[in-house]
């Protein structure tokens, strides 16, 4: 199955990988990264909360590809994603 993450979702992921970075360290922003994939290769669901980090990933199971949506902070704009196809 292929992984198709929307633009948008890349930005939103560099983001939060570059404020844990300068944080907390490399270790972090690379298990925040770790995290995203793990939850990336699930396919069953259209929404998963991270296990460490306030971030949700948002993605659209379809029959050859999952397509990440959003990766959105649980405290910040919700439901900004859903113009997003």
């Amino acid at each position: 199955m292929n992984l198709w993450v929307h633009p948008e979702p890349l930005a939103d992921l560099a983001g939060a990988k570059d404020f844990y970075r300068e944080r907390a360290g490399v270790k972090l922003a690379a298990s925040f990264i770790d995290e995203f994939e793990r939850l990336a290769k699930v396919g069953d669901i259209c929404k998963q909360p991270m296990r460490r980090f306030p971030y949700t990933v948002i993605y659209k199971p379809l029959a050859d590809e999952i397509r990440v949506l959003a990766v959105a902070h649980q405290s910040r704009k919700p439901r900004f994603w859903r113009g997003r196809k």
